[in-house]
């Protein structure tokens, strides 16, 4: 059996993939017409943050993660979902997390609009050389011949697009881009939510039969990824309250953009597909529960 998650295919039609397509497009057009250039340029103002942000989301992160792997050795198409998921840049509602957490909101925001255009380059650098660094993820590369630049187009189209689109229409409307933010973003995370439920359902019997695999994987992964967002911001001397947001945009990654990935250039790849689609599920539930926990701390500054 668990040679068989190696080759395992998901099931997913071809409709299933145009939904999530879209819906991560509403949910990146969403964020981003809450985003001004001012945001970029408060970013620019202060360098420090912004690389710290950047190098511990693309630099930081896939690194741990691929020793981390190197630790566990888990199966390699499991190996390569947790790469999946290191490569790509921090969810969108890591905002809202972050805004709870009595965070840097406003840095959270601009750092997700950010992170979007690195990704455009990085998600596909950093799967294609770590994935080609570990030997037995090598040989899933080489099987389905993943073009980088087909790769790199399909992120442009998925969030950078609805990027611009969306900081256009903030910039032109802004009264409007504010009332229709509002809408957006609830709207589309209950119809991402309910696209995994369907995920789940669909392939019910494989899920039940190979969920324990990527268990405690998963569990591990995302507290090593917030616990590296926020040390390294310790580190680099950030105050605390941009040490949660790094936290939270370092731990709570895009599995949206990684399903998606998946299901375009992997056929729906069982190992990667179960360990991305627990972790879009797990990071919720561990995003909103470090948030509580640090809302009902003191601040400090």
């Amino acid at each position: 059996m668990i040679e068989n998650l190696d080759t395992l295919e998901i099931n997913f039609d071809t409709e299933g993939l145009w939904v999530l397509n879209i819906t991560l497009a509403i949910i990146m057009f969403g964020v981003s017409l809450g985003i001004t250039m001012d945001d970029f340029r408060r970013l620019f103002k202060n360098p420090k943050i912004l690389l710290t942000g950047i190098i511990s989301q693309f630099i930081i992160l896939p690194f741990v993660t691929f020793i981390f792997i190197k630790l566990v050795n888990p199966m390699p198409s499991i190996a390569l979902g947790m790469m999946m998921v290191a490569a790509c840049p921090g969810g969108n509602i890591s905002n809202f997390m972050t805004q709870m957490a009595k965070g840097n909101a406003a840095l959270s925001v601009s750092l997700t609009a950010f992170a979007t255009l690195v990704s455009l380059v990085m998600t596909p650098f950093n799967l294609e050389f770590y994935g080609n660094l570990y030997a037995p993820t090598a040989e899933i590369l080489q099987r389905v011949q993943l073009n980088p630049w087909t790769l790199v187009e399909l992120v442009t189209l998925i969030l950078g697009v609805p990027l611009l689109l969306g900081m256009w229409v903030r910039n032109r409307k802004p009264i409007w881009a504010t009332k229709l933010s509002k809408v957006l973003k609830p709207l589309s995370l209950i119809i991402f939510m309910i696209f995994i439920i369907i995920a789940f359902y669909d392939n019910f019997d494989i899920f039940i039969n190979y969920v324990h695999y990527v268990l405690i994987l998963v569990i591990a992964h995302n507290v090593l990824a917030l616990l590296t967002g926020f040390y390294f911001a310790k580190a680099m001397k950030l105050s605390y309250k941009d040490q949660k947001t790094l936290s939270i945009e370092t731990g709570i990654q895009n599995s949206g953009l990684g399903l998606l990935l998946i299901f375009s250039f992997f056929n729906g790849l069982g190992g990667m597909a179960l360990l991305v689609a627990f972790w879009a599920i797990w990071d919720i539930f561990s995003g909103v529960a470090l948030a509580s926990y640090w809302s009902k701390q003191k601040i400090k500054g």
